[in-house]
């Protein structure tokens, strides 16, 4: 399909003032790395997304979905085709002791949400800066605790605009990974279950937590998060550390002075800097313990 024929037929789905053209993704994305999306779609309703998402799978057009951009690296090259943001589907309710989040709301907000209505279980996402989307795409956790701990289902578009809805066993939840990613799901909401508490006991643990996340983490400045999964019977941070790269920079990437795991956006990096020095400490590790380091965060997008 054509790029015009493309944009009309994308106007039949939503309003043209949800789709953008050639929209530079580094505002997008914790890094403030990445190209350009050939069509951002911002939808407002469940019935937009599925019309889009329906759209790319009867023409062929990729289609990629977009959270928060918290733990996502966009190559250079940008994205071809369609980019589904829901930035706009936000929502956050409460019923009971259940919290339903649409997939754009941050993770953050919910566990606020938690608090301001003495809710225990959201502790532990006190910190993540993902949205509810993306947390629940790589079973986010912290602290001890995970999405799969309080997720009691998640309502989900399937790559033909279908609305489904699967349950916490269904979702084939581990450590950072769902059925999610591997069916192409994209989420469109999700209900948590959690436990009447203590108002001044849930915010001393979240505070806790917060304490324990600023001072280990780099987070003056931009960053994708934990960039490695942990290696069985390893630390990621501990090995890059023992590898002599604390501190070792390619461009405007370096390796975090204050915590090995983490790589930041010290000097108007690139996606290329980024992807650079991840494979330089995945072979000096590689080289040093015979460990292989495998990416958590997403890579996405073209050279």
């Amino acid at each position: 399909m054509s790029d015009d024929k493309l944009y009309e037929a994308l106007k039949l789905s939503l309003p043209s003032d949800k789709i953008r053209r050639n929209e530079s993704l580094d505002k997008y994305t914790h890094t403030k790395t990445g190209g350009k999306a050939d069509y951002l779609v911002l939808p407002n309703t469940y019935e937009e997304a599925s019309a889009v998402t329906a759209l790319a799978y009867e023409t062929g057009v990729p289609l990629t979905m977009l959270g928060n951009g918290s733990n996502l690296i966009i190559r250079d090259g940008g994205i071809r085709g369609i980019v589904l943001h829901f930035n706009r589907l936000s929502n956050i309710t409460v019923q009971g002791n259940t919290i339903t989040a649409q997939s754009g709301a941050p993770i953050i907000d919910v566990s606020r949400t938690a608090l301001n209505r003495t809710l225990t279980g959201m502790e532990f996402a006190c910190g993540i800066p993902g949205s509810v989307g993306g947390a629940l795409v790589m079973n986010a956790g912290a602290y001890g605790g995970e999405v799969a701990h309080v997720l009691v289902n998640a309502t989900l578009l399937t790559k033909d605009g279908e609305i489904i809805t699967l349950d916490n066993n269904e979702l084939e939840l581990s450590y950072r990974s769902s059925i999610i990613s591997k069916k192409d799901y994209i989420v469109l909401e999700a209900v948590f279950g959690l436990e009447p508490g203590q108002y001044y006991a849930i915010k001393a643990k979240m505070d806790e937590l917060t304490y324990l996340r600023e001072s280990k983490q780099p987070l003056e400045f931009p960053s994708c998060g934990s960039v490695f999964k942990r290696p069985p019977n390893h630390f990621a941070g501990k090995l890059i550390q023992d590898s002599g790269l604390q501190k070792a920079r390619i461009g405007g990437a370096e390796v975090s002075g204050k915590h090995a795991g983490f790589i930041v956006n010290v000097d108007r990096a690139t996606a290329t800097d980024y992807l650079s020095l991840i494979n330089h400490i995945q072979l000096t590790v590689k080289e040093k313990f015979d460990v292989d380091l495998h990416t958590e965060v997403k890579i996405i997008g073209e050279d």
